[in-house]
């Protein structure tokens, strides 16, 4: 049984997501909260596998709430994922440095929310392709980048098809989609993933993208 907390200050989309997450047996929704403070609390005070946080709340976001949560709850005890519309791509950086998991936009349907929650609990990492253009965005806003040579060391190690399947990644393609480019089967990939993951000292799919841009290898 994997146990989620959602957090989003309109109750309409809390509805939405319990009713989503209610048609998948093995998820047991143990709680909705309509902003980060009472997230924070809820976390403290009851064991949460997954927490499905909204970005953009008044008072304390979801930035601020992911921030607080990872000060008492580690990843391995609580998993988090960021609900937005990707309107602000600064906002998917903050959330990922406060210690977020995972990125799904709101607009994703009920397969995709649930894939994702999967993933993200089983250790993994959902980054829609919402997220990753969200990602792209920021840096490509920026006047340079600086790469990390002791980032870009650790890809080094990487295969040729370990380094084409994160180039796709951070390029925001799913692994459908990288598996029908690459003429490979979905769990080919996944294990190209998996393996770049581990090589590089990655958590999720998320941190995957933001050391790929460390290093210089998506652009």
């Amino acid at each position: 049984m994997t146990r989620i907390l959602i957090v989003d200050d309109q109750e309409m989309i809390r509805v939405g997501l319990r009713s989503i997450l209610l048609t998948h047996p093995p998820f047991e929704v143990v709680g909705d909260v309509g902003d980060g403070l009472q997230a924070v609390r809820f976390v403290q005070e009851q064991p949460v596998d997954v927490v499905l946080m909204d970005i953009r709340m008044p008072g304390v976001d979801g930035v601020e709430a992911t921030r607080r949560i990872r000060e008492t709850c580690p990843a391995e005890r609580t998993r988090i994922i960021i609900l937005t519309t990707f309107e602000h791509d600064e906002l998917v950086l903050a959330a990922l440095r406060a210690g977020a998991n995972g990125f799904l936009s709101k607009a994703v349907g009920p397969t995709e929310l649930i894939t994702g929650v999967e993933e993200v609990a089983a250790g993994g990492g959902a980054l829609s392709a919402a997220a990753s253009a969200a990602l792209i965005g920021h840096v490509s806003e920026q006047p340079s980048v600086t790469i990390d040579d002791e980032m870009a060391g650790r890809f080094a190690g990487l295969t040729p098809k370990e380094r084409e399947v994160v180039v796709a990644i951070a390029s925001g393609l799913d692994n459908a989609q990288i598996a029908a480019g690459m003429f490979l089967s979905p769990y080919t990939v996944k294990t190209h993933l998996n393996r770049a993951m581990t090589k590089v000292g990655a958590k999720d799919r998320a941190q995957l993208v933001a050391f790929a841009y460390r290093a210089g290898i998506a652009r």
